[in-house]
Parts: structure tokens; C-alpha cells; sequence
């Protein structure tokens, strides 16, 4: 039992681990005064989509969003 019980969590810290850092996010860190598209401002510095659709985020970093990405409004770029 202690063997599965160790590889279970193995399984569970890789995927954690494996998790891309860019994904669908319903709830963002509000970067400047603005939300970004499809989203509205929560409060407390965050910015939260409040429907069923989630979008693919990251911060733009005052730079040109790269190939594949599209601004969307707020500091971020969102994946096309």
C-alpha cells in the first residue's frame, strides 16, 4: 500500500510540475487600470472572467506580443 500510495503522489507532483505556465486563466493580476478583454475588474488588484469562456494569458511586458498572441487590453497578450 505504501508503494502505490508513493507513486500516486509521484504522479501527482510531476503533473503539477508539468504544468505549462501559460494556460486558460478565469482570474488574472490586474497590470494596469484596465482589464483585459472579456474580462472585469474584481477588486483587490485582480480582473476575473465571469463567464463559461476562459482565455490563454500572459503578461505583454510593454513588449509586441509575439507571433500566435494578440493584445487584448490590460498588459496582456492573448493566444489566438
Amino acid at each position: 500500500m505504501s508503494s502505490l500510495r508513493r507513486s500516486v503522489t509521484a504522479a501527482v507532483i510531476f503533473t503539477v510540475v508539468a504544468v505549462n505556465d501559460v494556460q486558460a486563466q478565469r482570474v488574472v493580476k490586474k497590470l494596469t487600470d484596465q482589464c483585459p478583454i472579456g474580462y472585469v475588474n474584481a477588486g483587490q488588484g485582480s480582473c476575473s472572467a465571469l463567464g463559461l469562456m476562459t482565455y490563454t494569458l500572459k503578461p505583454a511586458k510593454d513588449k509586441p506580443c509575439p507571433s500566435g498572441w494578440s493584445p487584448s487590453g490590460g498588459g496582456y497578450c492573448r493566444m489566438n
